[in-house]
């Protein structure tokens, strides 16, 4: 049995049948989806048409195909065309609403906003008043403290005048009672200094009186001391006189023996005299020990008068030789030795003494 060919239209039928309702699904589902989720922007549609072509086995068959196809693709553009501008339609609308609600949550914040800022400047209001009215009150408890201030002043300046005015009648009642004393008191004085003048007079007198007697005996020891000394003096040169004659009347050798006897002694007694000079003007030092020794060379004019004192054999001590030196050049002018004869003085003109701490030896 030969099977029929379908034709053109029946070919192409079921397949428009899919296409379109396959289109309507999707408008369909597009519009829901923008329903339930306005906030999102809306998403494109995507068409899917499948075009089958039926195999033709003649050239007018093919040509109708063809024809049918391009008729077919026509419509679907038109078709896509007006789903297109659904979907533009509807995502315009999206925008809008959503450009809306945007405006309305914009003009929501605006009035959020302006009422916070009413709040805020209640509030600071408020506060001002607060403010303020502390502000008063610290004023107010300012003055009244100010008013207590002020009387307590009054009261504390009253207080000190009172106590001013007190203190100024008790000054002037002691300063009189001690104007009484001291008149009592400086009449006590002046009896008692006159009592006291009269017994340094008295004393004064007495003592004047004394003194002329001490100076009178003192006058008349003096005398004695006076005589005796003349009577020793004149003895000694009655004594020496003596020793003169019998001098002069003694043989030569004699006097001679006599001569140097007595020059000796001359010059131990010189020595002695040196020496002892020497140790009053000697300044012990702090350093001079026990077997220190000092060699000191002495030069001398016949008159007495020490010329210079140089040291030459140190102690090893400096401030030791020092003293030394000194407590010799202090001698100064021995005027004992102006009456030696000129023989005597040669040994001192220029002489070597020797200087130690116990004791001086020339």
């Amino acid at each position: 049995m030969q099977q029929r060919e379908p034709s053109a239209s029946e070919s192409y039928f079921w397949p428009s049948v899919w296409a379109i309702g396959l289109h309507v699904l999707v408008f369909a589902m597009l519009f829901v989806s923008f329903a339930m989720t306005p906030e999102l922007p809306p998403s494109k549609p995507i068409v899917q048409a499948t075009l089958y072509q039926l195999k033709s086995k003649s050239q007018a068959t093919t040509q109708t195909n063809q024809k049918i196809a391009g008729e077919a693709k026509k419509t679907a553009s038109r078709q896509t065309e007006v789903e297109q501008l659904e979907q533009k339609k509807v995502e315009q609308e999206a925008i809008k609403a959503a450009e809306q609600k945007k405006a309305d949550a914009a003009q929501k914040a605006e009035e959020a906003r302006e009422e916070a800022e009413a709040k805020k400047a209640e509030a600071a209001e408020a506060k001002k008043a607060e403010a303020a009215e502390a502000k008063k009150a610290a004023e107010a408890k300012k003055a009244e403290e100010a008013k207590k201030a002020a009387e307590k002043q009054q009261a504390d300046i009253a207080k000190k005048k009172a106590e001013e005015e007190a203190k100024k009648q008790a000054e002037e009642e002691a300063k009189k009672q001690a104007a009484e004393e001291a008149k009592k008191k400086a009449a006590e004085e002046a009896k008692k200094k006159a009592a006291e003048d009269a017994k340094k007079k008295t004393a004064a007198e007495e003592a004047k009186k004394k003194a002329a007697e001490e100076a009178k005996k003192k006058a008349a020891a003096d005398a004695q001391k006076k005589k005796a000394q003349e009577a020793a003096r004149k003895a000694a040169e009655d004594k020496k006189a003596q020793a003169l004659a019998e001098l002069l009347s003694d043989t030569t050798e004699r006097q001679q023996a006599l001569a140097d006897e007595q020059g000796d002694q001359v010059a131990g007694d010189f020595d002695d005299l040196i020496r002892q000079r020497a140790a009053e003007g000697w300044a012990r030092p702090p350093s001079a020990r026990k077997g220190m020794t000092v060699t000191l060379q002495v030069n001398m004019l016949p008159d007495g008068t020490i010329t210079g004192v140089t040291v030459i054999r140190s102690s090893g001590d400096g401030p030791f030789d020092s003293s030394a030196v000194a407590a010799v050049k202090n001698i100064g002018r021995l005027t004992e030795m102006q009456g030696m004869k000129p023989g005597d003085f040669n040994r001192y003109r220029s002489f070597k003494m020797t200087f130690t701490p116990e004791d001086l030896a020339l």
